[in-house]
């Protein structure tokens, strides 16, 4: 794969994966004839969108840098995007007028953790981690690494979540039961941080290695669905003391294009008592 991420590609892809997902009757269109693919045609993108089928055209293909963002929320609007996906949008077809976090830049290298922010992470009454825009582990405390691992002893190129979600036999099967959620979300967060960081070679080269080596990730990754990282919860199988259903909360850090992520059990849940065990062993 290329060092870095074709933009015009990947507006491309995107554009027409969210109209194959819509049908004509979901708009209040009629459907006239045969369809030899899926979802709205571009003239019935176009309409909805209150352009022409000529500018839309131009627009899908990458051949309009200086659309207006008038544009491209109507565009937003007649494909149903989230915010999370207008926000993806504007970030592939505006680069220029991204939000400063969005700009088309390499990345910087993981750097040392304030120590503030370190501190923060080590006082939280349950596993705690930072994670960067590759989805690459930047610190955690010990009842993380109690939880999901010892990431002190990964190499470099695999003390990332994306590799382990999709690469590590181990860690999947601490997943096992909210592994396809995992999974999705993974990708999600991925493909926003590619239409933030096009540019990226490592972001780039990490998911090139992922396509390789992972056929599930090929899949997800084709589909182009965007995901920013919010609150939710999983049920994990840990090894020693069994099931741990812990609900977990997103700080964003967007200095850093960061994530603090922290999780707790709900209280008197045998998750709580699994958690205290696990940590009263680990120190």
């Amino acid at each position: 794969m290329d060092s870095t991420v074709e933009r015009r590609t990947e507006l491309s892809q995107f554009l027409r994966s969210r109209r194959a997902r819509l049908r004509p009757d979901d708009v209040g269109l009629v459907s006239y004839g045969t369809r030899r693919v899926p979802g709205l045609r571009r003239e019935e993108l176009a309409q909805l969108a209150g352009v022409s089928v000529e500018y839309y055209v131009r627009l899908e293909q990458g051949r309009n840098p200086h659309v207006s963002d008038v544009v491209l929320e109507s565009v937003g609007r007649a494909l149903r995007l989230d915010p999370a996906e207008q926000d993806h949008l504007r970030n592939l077809a505006r680069p220029d007028r991204a939000r400063p976090t969005a700009r088309s830049r390499a990345l910087p290298r993981t750097g040392a953790v304030r120590p503030g922010l370190r501190r923060l992470i080590d006082a939280q009454p349950g596993p705690a981690y930072l994670c960067g825009p590759r989805t690459e582990v930047v610190a955690w405390n010990a009842r993380a690494a109690a939880v999901f691992g010892d990431f002190a002893r990964l190499p470099d190129e695999q003390r990332n979540f994306a590799y382990l979600v999709f690469l590590d036999e181990a860690y999947r099967e601490l997943f096992a039961d909210s592994l396809r959620d995992k999974a999705e979300a993974t990708v999600g967060f991925l493909r926003v941080s590619v239409g933030r960081h096009p540019d990226d070679p490592s972001l780039a080269s990490l998911i090139g290695t992922l396509a390789m080596k992972s056929e599930e990730f090929g899949t997800l990754w084709a589909r182009q669905d965007v995901h920013d990282k919010g609150p939710g919860r999983y049920t994990l199988k840990h090894p020693v003391v069994g099931p741990l259903a812990l609900d977990f909360e997103i700080l964003h850090l967007p200095d850093a294009e960061q994530v603090l992520v922290g999780y707790l059990p709900a209280p008197g849940t045998p998750a709580e008592e699994n958690l205290a065990l696990l940590a009263s062993w680990t120190g």
